[in-house]
């Protein structure tokens, strides 16, 4: 497993003191992750959630089955970094849905606030994203594949 920056544990720390958690006695755990496979992506969606314009993010639930891996839950946190892994803000998850990839409407693609933020662009975007990423496995992209749609605010830059 990769060792955190440092500038991820300095950034949680400032966010429990700024809330007044800062005796070590809190409840809240955190992640932290970048968006993307490529340097570009991942620093262009960190600074778009910094300013509070992508507000969501989807994922392939097959994913989290094959890691098998816990999904996401309202009122987790996350720190979201750039792609050399240095915190950019700290995000808090609303509201997880899962559904098929068809059924993902015009709303949410709005909340990923990527491109012109059309269900169009959303759905190129991510097709192509996903298909890329499901040939390692040797598997095709189908609309009906779950995805994991999570809505979320920032709580800390």
């Amino acid at each position: 497993m990769e060792q955190e920056h440092k500038s991820v544990q300095k950034m949680w720390k400032n966010y429990l003191t700024s809330i007044g958690e800062n005796d070590g006695n809190t409840n809240k755990n955190y992640t932290s992750w970048y968006f993307c496979d490529n340097e570009k992506s991942a620093n262009d969606l960190a600074k778009l959630v910094r300013e509070g314009i992508k507000r969501g993010t989807t994922s392939l639930y097959y994913w989290y089955e094959l890691e098998n891996e816990e999904l996401p839950t309202e009122d987790n946190y996350s720190i979201i970094t750039d792609w050399n892994g240095i915190a950019q803000c700290i995000i808090r998850i609303k509201k997880v849905d899962v559904l098929p990839f068809k059924d993902v409407n015009e709303e949410f693609a709005e909340i990923e606030g990527e491109g012109d933020k059309s269900l169009k662009y959303w759905q190129k975007a991510h097709i192509d994203f996903f298909t890329t990423e499901l040939k390692e496995q040797e598997m095709e992209f189908s609309q009906e594949m779950l995805v994991v749609c999570e809505e979320f605010e920032v709580v800390y830059k």
